[in-house]
């Protein structure tokens, strides 16, 4: 018996006992439970958010919406970013002044193409402001969910306060549990036995997080 085999076994044997045509409407679950930690203020969630983004070691920055497109022209150069992957829906004005070339994210790009590239910039669908999270649910401001774990740079603009909330039971009702969500806490990192800390392994070894202020 396979491990997959075993497993619905058990279900099965679980739910033996259970009337044919009952479901999980027939028995609601209690979800009376706190959705936020302590009391804050608008402007108080989105600076815990900056705080524990650089706490997992992301770099935050904050602009205006004036001077977004010359912020990351500066960020890339800083990088020596001379290619950049571009989801189909991000606003063009957002790199109009980049000095890189833009790489349209494609169904058709291998992860050997999406590697050679330096960049990506995206958008996001929700941060959460109490585990420094970011997630991305594939729109079309944040494209396939492999342009932001294979190339080693990601940029993502988060526009405050409209997409921070405070909490994860918060941030759930705004995703659709049928979209490609990616919840990102940082550069990819992972420890060893010896809790050595290699970044890069399962994604981007640098995350620069961008405030956008509304």
């Amino acid at each position: 018996m396979s491990g997959r085999d075993l497993v619905l076994a058990r279900v099965r044997r679980a739910l033996a006992d259970v009337p044919r045509g009952e479901g999980p409407e027939d028995w609601p679950v209690e979800r009376d439970y706190r959705r936020v930690h302590g009391s804050r203020t608008t402007a108080q969630t989105v600076e815990l958010l900056a705080e524990n983004l650089a706490d997992y070691r992301a770099i935050v920055h904050r602009c205006a919406a004036d001077g977004l497109p010359a912020l990351i022209r500066r960020l890339l150069a800083e990088r020596g970013a001379e290619t950049v992957v571009v989801p189909p829906g991000l606003d063009p004005a957002w790199l109009a002044a980049a000095d890189a070339t833009l790489v349209p994210d494609r169904a058709t790009q291998t992860t050997r193409e999406l590697d050679a590239v330096d960049s990506v910039v995206t958008g996001c669908a929700v941060a959460i402001a109490e585990t420094g999270t970011l997630v991305l649910d594939g729109g079309p401001d944040q494209g396939r969910r492999r342009i932001t774990l294979v190339p080693d740079h990601h940029l993502c603009v988060v526009r405050v306060p409209g997409q921070v909330v405070g909490s994860v039971p918060q941030a759930l009702p705004r995703l659709a549990p049928d979209r490609p969500l990616t919840w990102i806490s940082g550069p990819s990192a992972t420890s060893d036995i010896e809790l050595d800390r290699v970044e890069g392994v399962h994604g981007p070894r640098t995350l620069e997080v961008i405030l956008l202020a509304e």
